[in-house]
């Protein structure tokens, strides 16, 4: 008699990623890196012996909305782990939901500072991005007078307050001034004739998704770009289509991954991704990237703990160093430490000129 071997159930993920918002010109490859991320796990064996399946939130909704629907997902014993891309006024909400509940892999780059138990952080922070990226405009650009642009929320705010320390350090630097505008603001003309009275070099972005779209395409239009140049820390390349190839001159950004990066890591995830998806696919970026990295960080934490509790996972990311697309990551203080680039926009795609911060591993 053949004994029947019953199957374990699977291990939901809650992966809250942008459908809706500014930030939804990049949630199709968002969706896509995790779908790949899966695949790879589930091909593996799984997590704890169980196929992982992805549950998506529409990360790009009110804060409070998104907080709601993932509370209420614990709730009902539908997900035992959270992961995405999504802002921080987002994980504001949803980190004293999950805790000492279920993990969370929080994957973009942020502000920095989160401390709650059992958050998990993926993505760059402003002393390994913004701030080498400034000394690099000083030595290579001559660049030293910068105005800040953001919308109105936490990451861009923070890191701008940053930003103004990192300036107060250097010979010479200075943030000349800061605006920051609501979420999905369409009107940039009051910012960019500020821009232009202000007597900066240099622009210092904190835009999300299509905001930064129409800014760039404003600041253009405005002939702008002749003269200034624009950083951002938070710039991919759904981002650059979307402002088109007359709108990307004199364009910087800093990330931990670029498409273009020349390693042997990353070239190679992006040939999984192309054979994967196809010529169809969304446009492979640092933000889509985040994704994949989530769900392999917790894979990484999960395989380590042979358990789901927080403190098993951060027991065991104590020691956890791995080689991802964005090279050799090493996790401290529930931070992945990596190297982190800077890359000159080339037309609609980018062109990496130098490494900014190397992984501490």
């Amino acid at each position: 008699m053949v004994a029947h071997v019953r199957r374990r159930p699977p291990l939901d993920v809650a992966f809250v990623v942008p459908r809706s918002g500014p930030a939804g010109i990049f949630g199709p490859s968002c969706e896509a890196c995790g779908i790949l991320a899966v695949e790879e796990i589930n091909a593996s064996g799984g997590l704890l012996g169980r196929e992982v399946r992805l549950r998506v939130v529409d990360g790009g909704r009110p804060p409070g909305e998104v907080a709601a629907e993932v509370g209420a997902l614990v709730d009902a014993g539908l997900v035992h782990a959270v992961t995405g891309w999504h802002i921080s006024a987002v994980r504001q909400e949803i980190a004293p939901v999950v805790l000492g509940r279920v993990p969370y892999v929080y994957t973009p780059l942020y502000e920095g500072g989160e401390r709650t138990p059992g958050v998990f952080l993926a993505g760059e922070t402003p002393d390994r991005q913004v701030r080498p990226a400034l000394d690099w405009m000083v030595r290579e650009r001559s660049i030293r007078t910068w105005c800040v642009v953001g919308d109105d929320y936490v990451w861009p705010r923070v890191s701008a307050s940053a930003a103004r320390g990192y300036a107060r350090t250097m010979p010479d630097v200075a943030i000349v001034d800061e605006m920051f505008v609501p979420l999905g603001t369409e009107d940039f003309a009051p910012v960019l004739r500020r821009i232009d009275r202000s007597g900066a070099r240099g622009v210092l972005m904190f835009l999300v998704g299509s905001d930064a779209v129409r800014f760039n395409r404003a600041f253009a239009d405005a002939g702008l770009d002749g003269h200034l140049t624009r950083l951002s820390p938070l710039m991919e390349e759904n981002m650059l289509l979307g402002s088109g190839v007359d709108a990307t001159h004199d364009l910087y950004a800093s990330a931990g991954f670029f498409e273009a990066l020349p390693t042997a890591s990353g070239l190679d995830f992006s040939l999984r991704y192309a054979d994967r998806f196809g010529g169809q696919a969304p446009a492979l970026n640092s933000l889509g990237e985040s994704c994949y990295e989530g769900l392999v960080l917790l894979g990484r934490l999960v395989d380590g703990a042979g358990e789901l509790s927080t403190d098993a996972l951060e027991h065991a990311g104590r020691s956890l160093v791995y080689d991802s697309p964005r090279g050799v990551v090493r996790l401290a203080g529930n931070h992945l430490l990596q190297s982190v680039h800077l890359a000159q926009a080339d037309g609609l795609g980018f062109d990496v000129v130098a490494r900014l911060s190397d992984a501490p591993v």
